[in-house]
Formats: structure tokens, C-alpha cells, sequence
């Protein structure tokens, strides 16, 4: 029997990552943060002294992920607080404008999606190009959104507890310095030539920015068990 696959994507900071989380624990799914794969490869190039804005370093970067980490799911890669830094942020909205990093990346995402493991019988990915890229058939897409405003607010209390828990980090922003960061992302995670920040045409769009995360999680599983009512069974 073929995995359940729900693709959750949308912007930065909007509350997908979070939402997939809860739907995974809901439904016993497996769960993949795609983010957080660039976000290794960009830590991985920045460590090793590369320029993530620099096609070759990027791509490298994968392939260094890979041998250092063994598997891209490794804890110690991916439980990293620094993976959550603005200068990370930053470089993995770079390195994943690259063809090569994306393609490096994309047959991991397919056969998680393919294989959850662990007898699961579907997996729960978020990101920005699940839907229309690395999972266009699957079962149910989402595209969650917020207002800049909003996700700047949400970033900043997020990363105000990772530097709580992690004090050799560097000087904490503020919430202007991440929402113009944020800014700056979406302009160019939407305006990227491959796999562009986008919804999926049978996507359904979720607005976030006035719900806490019981009322969004609420929407999210309304939206879920409506799609996959309408599934065609057999």
C-alpha cells in the first residue's frame, strides 16, 4: 500500500512547521522538516568556510552533509540551535536557489515520503515545494501563510528560547532585523527560477495570522479531513 502523503508548505515563520508536527502526531505520520535539510547544507557550507551565494560551494555543502552526517536526519545536524540563526536563515535561502543543492535534496525528501518507516503508513512534509515539487500527488496540500508582521513576531519568540537554552550564540535581533529578514526571503524564495515559493493549483490556503496554534491546528485537520473525504478510494 502506497504512503499518505500531506504536503504542508508556505512561508517562513507562518506556523507550517508546527502544524505539520501536530498532524504527524495526530495521524502517527512520519514527519520531515525540508527546511531544515537546506538549513544543514547552508550551516555545513558556512562551517566549512564556503560562500553559500556560490553554486559550487552549495553543492558541496550537500555532499559534505552527507559524509559528515551519514543521513541528513542525523540529531546532531539537525537539533543544531544554530540552524534557527539569521546567518543560516539566510544562507539557506541561498544555497537552495541552486539546481544542484535541490536536486541533491530531492530524492531523500521522495523516499522519505515513499518510505516513512517504522510501519507508518504516511509522512507529513513541510516546506516550500513539497506540493508542486518533490510531492505533487500528494494526498492532501496545504499552503500556510501569515502577515510579515506576524511571523517576525512568531521568529522572535522562537529564537528568543533557543538563545535562552544556547547563551554562546551571538548577539540575539531583533524583531525589525528578522522581519525585514523575512522579508527579504520571501522576495526571494518567490522569486527564484527553480522551484519557486509557491502554492500548489489544488493547494489549500491557510491564513494563520489571527489564530493561535489551537485554532490553526483546529482549521488544519478540518481541511485534512475534508480532502481526504473526497479522495477516491481503491
Amino acid at each position: 500500500m502506497a504512503s499518505l502523503v500531506i504536503a504542508v508548505d508556505g512561508t517562513a515563520a507562518s506556523g507550517k512547521g508546527t502544524l505539520a508536527k501536530k498532524l504527524a502526531e495526530h495521524y502517527n505520520f512520519a514527519h520531515l522538516d525540508s527546511g531544515k535539510l537546506y538549513r544543514a547544507v547552508a550551516l555545513q557550507v558556512l562551517e566549512g568556510g564556503g560562500d553559500p551565494a556560490r553554486e559550487e560551494d552549495a553543492v558541496k555543502g550537500v555532499a559534505d552533509l552527507r559524509r559528515n552526517a551519514g543521513s541528513f536526519d542525523n540529531p546532531a545536524f539537525i537539533r543544531n540551535a544554530r540552524l534557527l540563526s539569521p546567518e543560516v536563515s539566510d544562507a539557506a535561502s541561498k544555497v537552495s536557489a541552486f539546481p544542484g543543492v535541490r536536486e541533491g535534496l530531492l530524492q531523500f525528501q521522495r523516499d522519505f515520503a515513499a518510505n516513512p518507516g517504522f510501519g507508518r503508513k504516511g509522512a507529513v512534509i513541510d516546506g516550500r515545494d513539497i506540493g508542486t515539487v518533490v510531492c505533487p500527488e500528494a494526498a492532501v496540500k496545504l499552503f500556510v501563510d501569515a502577515d510579515p508582521e506576524e511571523r517576525a513576531r512568531r521568529r522572535w519568540l522562537e529564537l528568543k528560547g533557543k538563545w535562552l537554552d544556547a547563551p554562546s550564540l551571538p548577539k540575539m535581533p531583533d524583531q525589525a532585523t528578522i522581519l525585514a529578514e523575512i522579508l527579504e526571503r520571501d522576495a526571494r524564495d518567490r522569486g527564484r527560477a527553480v522551484a519557486p515559493l509557491k502554492p500548489a493549483d489544488d493547494a489549500v490556503l491557510l491564513d494563520t495570522s489571527d489564530l493561535d496554534i489551537a485554532a490553526a491546528f483546529k482549521a488544519t485537520l478540518d481541511i485534512v479531513e475534508a480532502t481526504l473525504k473526497r479522495r477516491p478510494r481503491g
